[in-house]
């Protein structure tokens, strides 16, 4: 395994700070992520050299090498990377997932699962990983990607499917888990999320009772809808003032905040620093003069 171990992340190596397409369909590959706070799609994601921190809701996952888990719905996080003891940059791969590609593996809907949604990190065994390593090795084979890549993709799912994980996986290909009910109160409030959030509209489009939609929104993503619509503000308004240099307070409003105090509050409680505080640290010059992002 340690052969392959070596190969794959050679490969993944030509990633940039940031999530970097691959040409592969759904693949996607990081070398020492920026900032990895952000809403994840599902996707399964998988740690190959380094360290990683990731907080959903109240779990706060730990992420050693050959280590993996999966995202069952759109999820705000906030994480933090590191390399390992030798100072090799941080890398991962991921693969974004499709329900539908998911049923034809499963079978069907999915097949028999246990509806649970428990958050853990897991080891990737060899044949997980040298699956992996073939698949990044069509970066190098693009002509073998439409014919090979398919194929392969359906061995990792599979090879997480008899894992810790498969269950998760089974939720996510079948139309009629509790998961795809409380994923369509998700995508209402990804798209609304400046507006305010009414629990019994929410469970109506979940089809459930209020306090049976609390309970499996909960175990979906360790949050409840207001802490979920929360942590959307928080990084919206935090990637509008990094990366547009938007002013705090009106970023408060347009994030859907009514008072800039209890943005200024909720926003120290998530990173530790106010507003204006926390970004003047990005601005600070390093040794060499440039601008630390």
């Amino acid at each position: 395994m340690k052969n392959a171990m070596d190969e794959l992340r050679s490969i993944v190596m030509r990633a940039e700070s940031r999530w970097t397409a691959t040409g592969i369909p759904r693949v996607s590959m990081v070398r020492s992520e920026a900032c990895s706070d952000q809403v994840y799609e599902p996707m399964l994601h998988v740690v190959l050299q380094g360290r990683k921190t990731l907080s959903v809701g109240d779990h706060v996952l730990q992420f050693d090498p050959a280590s993996y888990f999966v995202v069952p719905v759109h999820l705000p996080a906030i994480g933090q990377v590191s390399s390992d003891d030798a100072g090799n940059p941080f890398l991962a791969v991921s693969l974004a997932l499709d329900p539908s590609v998911l049923a034809s593996v499963l079978g069907g809907d999915g097949g028999a699962c246990r509806e649970n949604s428990e958050f853990v990190v897991s080891n990737a065994g060899p044949d997980h990983v040298d699956a992996w390593l073939r698949m990044m090795r069509l970066l190098d084979r693009p002509d073998d990607v439409e014919m090979l890549a398919p194929m392969i993709e359906r061995e990792i799912l599979f090879r997480v499917s008899q894992g810790p994980q498969g269950d998760m996986l089974r939720q996510i290909a079948r139309g009629t888990s509790r998961m795809s009910q409380i994923r369509r109160s998700i995508d209402w409030i990804r798209e609304h999320f400046t507006e305010t959030i009414r629990s019994e509209e929410l469970a109506t489009l979940a089809g459930m009772s209020v306090p049976a939609f609390y309970r499996h929104f909960a175990a979906m993503t360790a949050m409840t809808p207001i802490q979920y619509q929360k942590k959307l503000r928080l990084l919206q308004a935090r990637r509008l003032m990094l990366f547009e240099h938007r002013d705090a307070t009106a970023v408060a409003f347009a994030v859907g905040y009514e008072s800039a105090s209890q943005f200024s509050r909720e926003y120290a409680r998530m990173y530790g620093l106010p507003p204006v505080r926390d970004m003047a640290r990005f601005k600070a010059p390093n040794l060499s003069g440039e601008t630390s992002i």
